[in-house]
């Protein structure tokens, strides 16, 4: 006869997934014949399948809807809520229960987080950038760049300059019909007349 392949600490492991039969079929093999030779894990499979028949009979019980309520009621502000969450005591004890609050750190974060961003973009690199004169040029510098830069980008749309040189090309041929009316010394309106005269 051959040794099982299983010891006891190995049928106390996979003894659930025998029960729920959820076990390989060679496992299987092995563990009931580990469950032939040794008594006592014979008697704690007996046992376990016991009490899963046992739990499968008993009957659903829901919990009526206001026991999650109770329960939350009594952590938060019951008797139970001095063995969850004990009161800090002093003055500091209060002020570490008030800054571990989640609320309240992730708002230190979010609030270094933006200060940093801030500090960042106005250039600030050492405590010494921080004084007023330093941090005045800085801002009033990138101020100057982002003008620059706005005037740059509207100089070089394709719409704008088209607007231009349309505009260029219109104020060239006024000036030229100006200079053409000119050169006759007389304006398009004393000219009108001078033709019908000539007509007749």
């Amino acid at each position: 006869m051959s040794t099982p392949r299983f010891s006891c600490a190995d049928v106390e492991i996979l003894l659930a997934d025998y029960i729920d039969q959820t076990l390989l079929d060679r496992d299987v093999a092995d563990l009931k014949a580990h469950l032939a030779t040794c008594a006592s894990c014979r008697e704690l499979a007996a046992d376990a399948a016991a009490a899963v028949n046992l739990m499968e009979r008993a009957a659903v019980v829901e919990a009526p809807p206001e026991l999650v309520n109770r329960i939350l009621f009594d952590v938060t502000n019951g008797a139970s809520r001095k063995v969850v969450k004990p009161r800090a005591r002093g003055f500091f004890g209060r002020l570490a229960q008030v800054i571990w609050q989640p609320r309240f750190a992730m708002g230190m974060a979010m609030t270094m987080l933006s200060f940093g961003m801030l500090l960042r973009m106005a250039g600030v690199r050492h405590l010494a950038d921080l004084s007023p004169v330093n941090l005045y040029a800085t801002v009033e510098e990138r101020v100057a760049r982002l003008v620059d830069r706005g005037v740059k980008n509207y100089q070089n749309l394709k719409v704008v300059w088209e607007v231009q040189s349309r505009y260029q090309e219109w104020v060239a041929e006024q000036d030229r019909t100006r200079a053409e009316t000119g050169e006759a010394g007389q304006n398009p309106e004393q000219q009108r007349p001078a033709k019908e005269e000539e007509k007749q």
